[in-house]
């Protein structure tokens, strides 16, 4: 007997394009069913990241007309990145198997397939990785690129040209449940669960209405976030650039020693300023970096919840 799927799709002020990816995925998902490949109770489950435009009216409006359709709303945007949690964590119970993606269906829902193949083989997790990046700037492919390779140099198990769609069982779910950090970063996270894994290529589309919920200030932050919660390799560089620094230090001791002992005269002003500049920011950089760090600490100690359900849209839910 096929398993039950939910489809999460985390979204925030998508009222652009909400309707049309809710009849594209409904759409498959009969499809789905219709083959045989997931159960009739399978149910496409739309999270809500506390929208400010109409996004949760028309998630309300689309589980009346049918039920297929679930809904979650957040109280307050608490980011994408908990608004998929939240989602995942919800279907968890429901589930045998999740699929998460994004609601502006950038992501080829024709790879879901390929990834419920896998999944029907004994991979508990599937990632949808691009197969190239054609669709964007040059400069966001260039900074694309650079990310990946900085994380991978720091030491953190990424997956290239993977995003946050995904296929998870409820096992591999379960195994996310116990992840307790506040600070979530689920591209680095979802590796360490360490189950049987399967990556699928697809052909990424370009966003069909609406505009980017992450511009470059966004993508900063959250390049930031994913190499300060998987990787303490900056503070080990930051301690060999400390050691670096004070041989060289000796060096120049030993320098105006003996310049000193030969009776010359330096004038070093440049000298000075120059090393002076370069030790201060050296330092600011080193205290900048330790304090994302300790900020992180802080934000975990408070062990704060990572979300807050103000409404619950599910079929299964009403009739109980």
């Amino acid at each position: 007997m096929a398993d039950t799927l939910y489809i999460v799709v985390p979204c925030y002020n998508e009222q652009e394009v909400l309707q049309e990816t809710a009849a594209r995925l409904r759409s498959k998902l009969f499809s789905l069913v219709a083959a045989g490949k997931v159960a009739p109770g399978s149910r496409i489950l739309f999270v809500d990241d506390g929208s400010a435009d109409s996004t949760w009216q028309i998630i309300e409006s689309l589980h009346q007309v049918d039920r297929c359709f679930s809904g979650l709303k957040l109280a307050g945007n608490k980011g994408h990145q908990n608004a998929l949690l939240a989602g995942l964590m919800a279907a968890k119970e429901k589930a045998d198997v999740t699929i998460s993606l994004d609601a502006d269906l950038q992501d080829d829902v024709a790879a879901i397939d390929v990834m419920l193949l896998h999944y029907y083989n004994g991979c508990d997790i599937v990632y949808g990785v691009r197969k190239k990046r054609d669709t964007d700037t040059a400069f966001k492919r260039w900074s694309a690129q650079l990310f990946y390779k900085i994380m991978r140099m720091l030491g953190a198990d990424i997956v290239y040209n993977h995003a946050d769609y995904r296929l998870m069982s409820r096992r591999a779910l379960e195994g996310l449940a116990q992840f307790k950090e506040v600070n979530l970063f689920l591209r680095g996270i979802v590796p360490l669960i360490g189950y049987k894994s399967e990556t699928v290529e697809y052909e990424r589309k370009e966003r069909f209405a609406g505009e980017s919920k992450y511009p470059l200030k966004k993508m900063l932050s959250f390049a930031l976030d994913g190499i300060t919660s998987l990787s303490i390799q900056p503070i080990r560089l930051i301690t060999l650039a400390g050691f670096l620094i004070f041989l060289v230090s000796l060096g120049f001791a030993a320098y105006s020693i003996i310049v000193k002992m030969l009776g010359h005269t330096v004038p070093g002003w440049s000298t000075l300023m120059v090393s002076i500049w370069m030790l201060g920011g050296l330092q600011l950089l080193a205290l900048g970096i330790i304090g994302e760090y300790i900020g992180k600490i802080y934000r975990e100690t408070k062990a704060r919840p990572k979300y807050l359900v103000q409404a619950v849209l599910d079929e299964t839910e009403e009739r109980g």
